[in-house]
């Protein structure tokens, strides 16, 4: 008998320790820091003010982003330093808690949540960010949601 190879199926990413993205999103326990720097880190220099937000600050940022207008992650990181009297956001947990916002909008598409009710992550994410390769959907996904709010490459803001 001929064994077939089964297609491969692409699964749903669960988040770690058991909760799902959308609760990670709306975790209470979570607060932001702003921390001073003992030692330059990533573009921060030694003495700076770093904010390490939540994924709930993110969440609330990117659901200000108006239709037809798009971000950046890093103008998203100066503004979010702004509004906290820091100098700087934390590169690495802005680029996680996004990736969290992501998915949760993600999860909630699938559960058949209306676009206009979810956060709209592909504001921030385009189809060519770094973070599509962590994302369970992928960049075909992000460029479909772009498409369809009318978002190109063209439209981006510049760094």
């Amino acid at each position: 008998m001929k064994r077939t190879a089964k297609p491969a199926r692409k699964t749903t990413m669960k988040p770690a320790k058991g909760k799902t993205w959308t609760e990670k999103v709306n975790d209470p326990t979570k607060e932001y820091i702003v921390k001073k720097l003992d030692k330059a880190f990533a573009d921060m220099p030694a003495g700076s003010k770093m904010l390490i937000a939540t994924p709930r600050i993110i969440d609330a940022y990117v659901r200000h982003i108006r239709k037809g207008k798009s971000g950046t992650l890093a103008k998203m990181r100066k503004d979010l330093a702004l509004e906290y009297g820091a100098d700087y956001t934390c590169p690495v947990t802005s680029g996680i808690f996004l990736r969290i916002v992501s998915e949760a909008a993600h999860e909630q598409i699938e559960k058949g949540i209306s676009l206009t009710k979810v956060t709209p992550f592909w504001r921030v994410v385009d189809e060519n960010s770094p973070l599509n390769k962590k994302l369970s959907f992928g960049s075909e996904f992000v460029a479909r949601l772009r498409k369809k709010e009318g978002l190109t490459e063209d439209q981006k803001p510049k760094r």
